[in-house]
């Protein structure tokens, strides 16, 4: 059978390495599969198969340091993997069966005890059977925080293949960003980040586990090997199993281009985010270590993890050349002079050429205050009707007289400025049932984090004072007491510390310790958000597309207003509701939505006036080298497909999701209301970006957002960012 496209170069600037342990991996996982049930009689697998899909070369690849023993136990842990896929895809997939599906993976987690001392029920197939094998020979050399991750990263593997059976049975291709969010957890790759630190020795310390570098590490890791995978096994997947979820076939849909045109693209983004990881590892990784005072030992894991993902990276290419599961028909192995010896494909020094090295330059040399014209607008057709508080113009004043009182009106803001934000029209229609007192409040939430917004940049961007933007952030999160909300206001002394102390202590009061420690958190990723813009500021660098929607969430503060809403409803509803991938797909789409809503109309205000690089318009110009027209229809397409995954969601999965946790009325009374607030939400920010004076052409130039521009910040220790901004004219 013909290749569907030519695979493209790839950028493989690590060489592959064999593990000389490979010929006992192999001997042992094939006798470990037949005991398992996994060969003849299993109805999935005949010896023929485990021996050319040749799983312990691409352990012996992907860990080409540990011994033999933790070889062949790594090697188990695929081969069960790799059954388990097929063995779904048999079963379930084919007959699309959910039902059955769905007992069957809801008894997986039985096997994953976390006190070994808990009973396993007897297994019933092949897969079962293993994972109780597998679990029972790992967890003893592992922490218990190792384990919890580890579990939860399997059970995304398993649970998120019924997002795969849905998308199939209802011949659905999902948008390019929910493919990538659903792949990291349908692909295991987050699951081989937890069995690189098995297998390398070098467990993340859990202090540092969940931080935004060793996170981005695992995720630019597994977005590479899942793109990666998606070239090589597209014709298998698309072509003879009529699968739907493969990146190619996504951006070819979304692209509305030629297979080759969206296997390249894809090879780009595959690209990026190695191109992601490295930078992560070099610049973010080193000052996360100096930051939590790690322990030479904890740096020396942290270093050797990273050293595992990049092997795991170009043995996984090595071995997706060479098995017969894939598409690599005419492939070099090698370069010319190296031709036909094993794992030195990466030594070829054109991967680091070409397309990889000018895609790197365009984000490294972005021209700031480029005259771009006034903002372009697509039509936005947002289905969800807006309702206005009509307590708003009363929050609007009191919340400018409160914004006074802070201090907020000293600097990057006046009163004028401020009134024609008008943030209080923001909160009627993201709350327009709140009652007087909740809306003052909603309105000076989003002041504050407008404000916030506006200040990094302005005061530590410019100037690039990335240490006095963190002894910012460090003072307010000290502003956020969980046990005294009131604690705050002793140890406030900016404008920013004592208007958040203020609010922190007026929204907390009423709430328990589990909420008020929810509220801190979303607030904390938002304020490091802030630093992770002015760290891709100082370095020039226009983000990585896949990095710069997942911060967006942050920047743009829709953690915050949705853990908001969500609160108000967790009485009725328990919190593995808002935990399931279903409200996770409702709140990222409409979140994604909004931001990219807010680039839109920011552009002009952000690319011509700011000079920023962090604008999804530019992002998507630069990633693929397109003007701007054409970026903006392509933020078009990915908000309407965002769009249409919200509806999807709303109208198919929540009645699947009642049904999957039992709920009563009581619970869908609450769920449907969340999902209206979401609408509002949605509602209520468009009508805020059409109707105020922040990002009009004749606002952006007559001085509504541009007044630190014009005369610089005042007040202590603004002297270096007035002499920046004037350096910078």
């Amino acid at each position: 059978m013909a290749q569907p496209f030519v695979l493209p170069e790839f950028y493989v600037p690590y060489p592959a390495r064999l593990n000389p342990h490979v010929e006992t991996a192999r001997t042992h996982t094939r006798e470990w599969a037949r005991s398992m049930g996994m060969l003849e009689g299993s109805g999935v697998w005949e010896e023929h198969d485990l021996e050319s899909h040749d799983y312990a070369l691409l352990c012996s690849y992907t860990h080409p340091d540990c011994d033999a023993e933790a070889l062949s136990l790594v090697t188990d842990w695929y081969t069960w993997v790799f059954f388990f896929d097929d063995h779904f895809l048999e079963v379930f997939k084919r007959t699309q069966d959910r039902a059955g599906g769905k007992t069957y993976l809801d008894r997986l987690p039985l096997f994953m005890p976390m006190d070994a001392a808990t009973a396993m029920p007897e297994p019933t197939n092949p897969v079962e059977a293993g994972l109780a094998d597998l679990w029972t020979r790992t967890v003893p050399s592992m922490s218990s925080a190792w384990r919890k991750r580890f579990a939860e990263a399997t059970e995304h593997l398993l649970y998120e293949s019924l997002w795969e059976l849905d998308n199939i049975n209802a011949g659905r291709i999902a948008n390019p960003v929910e493919y990538i969010e659903m792949r990291r957890k349908v692909g295991g790759a987050p699951w081989s980040a937890g069995l690189v630190e098995y297998a390398a020795g070098a467990e993340v310390p859990e202090q540092v586990a969940d931080s935004r570098p060793l996170c981005v590490l695992r995720d630019a890791f597994s977005d590479a090997v899942h793109l990666r995978n998606d070239l090589f096994s597209y014709q298998r997947e698309v072509e003879d199993e009529g699968e739907n979820s493969n990146g190619v076939l996504v951006l070819e849909r979304f692209l509305g281009c030629t297979t080759q045109e969206a296997a390249d693209a894809v090879n780009d983004l595959l690209t990026s985010r190695l191109q992601q990881f490295e930078n992560t590892a070099l610049t973010e990784v080193p000052g996360l270590c100096l930051e939590k005072g790690l322990t030479p030992d904890e740096c020396a894991a942290i270093a050797a993890y990273a050293k595992g993902l990049q092997d795991w990276q170009s043995g996984g290419h090595e071995w997706h050349m060479r098995s017969s599961r894939y598409m690599n028909d005419g492939l070099d192995t090698g370069p010319s002079r190296f031709a036909g010896v094993l794992g030195t494909s990466a030594l070829d020094i054109r991967t680091l050429f070409g397309r990889p090295a000018a895609a790197r330059l365009r984000t490294l040399t972005h021209v700031p205050h480029q005259q771009v014209g006034a903002s372009i607008l697509p039509d936005f057709d947002l289905p969800f009707p807006l309702t206005l508080s009509p307590h708003h113009q009363e929050a609007k004043r009191l919340s400018v007289d409160w914004a006074e009182r802070m201090g907020l009106l000293e600097d990057v803001w006046d009163r004028p400025m401020l009134e024609g934000f008008d943030l209080a029209l923001c909160s009627a229609g993201l709350d327009p049932d709140a009652t007087s007192e909740e809306l003052e409040l909603s309105a000076e939430w989003l002041t504050w984090g407008t404000y916030g917004d506006d200040y990094y940049p302005a005061i530590f961007g410019r100037s690039r004072d990335l240490l006095g933007a963190k002894g910012c952030t460090e003072r307010l999160k000290t502003c956020m007491s969980v046990d005294d909300p009131g604690a705050g206001a002793a140890i406030a002394v900016s404008p920013l510390e004592r208007s958040l102390a203020d609010l922190w202590a007026r929204t907390v009061a009423p709430m328990g310790a589990d909420a008020r420690a929810q509220l801190r958190e979303s607030l904390v990723l938002m304020l490091d958000s802030w630093m992770w813009e002015l760290h891709n500021q100082a370095q020039h660098r226009v983000p990585d597309p896949v990095d710069y929607l997942e911060m967006r969430h942050r920047t743009f503060g829709s953690d915050l207003t949705m853990l908001l809403c969500r609160l108000r409803h967790a009485a009725g509803l328990p919190q593995a509701n808002f935990r399931s991938g279903t409200v996770n797909r409702l709140e990222k789409s409409a979140s994604n939505y909004a931001c990219l809503l807010n680039d839109l109309f920011s552009y002009q205000k952000e690319i011509e006036v700011e000079g920023e690089v962090h604008n999804g318009v530019l992002v998507v110009q630069k990633f693929f080298d397109i003007d701007y027209p054409t970026a903006v229809g392509m933020i078009d397409n990915l908000m309407r497909g965002r769009l249409d995954e919200f509806l999807h969601a709303k109208e198919h999965e929540l009645p699947v999701l009642y049904e999957d946790f039992g709920l009563d009325a009581r619970g869908r009374t609450e769920m449907e209301a969340y999902v209206r607030e979401l609408e509002d939400w949605l509602a209520g920010i468009y009508n805020w970006h059409r109707s105020v004076r922040r990002y009009a052409a004749q606002d952006v130039h007559s001085g509504s957002g541009t007044a630190l521009l014009r005369r610089g910040p005042t007040g202590l220790g603004t002297s270096a960012a007035r002499m920046a901004s004037l350096l910078g004219r």
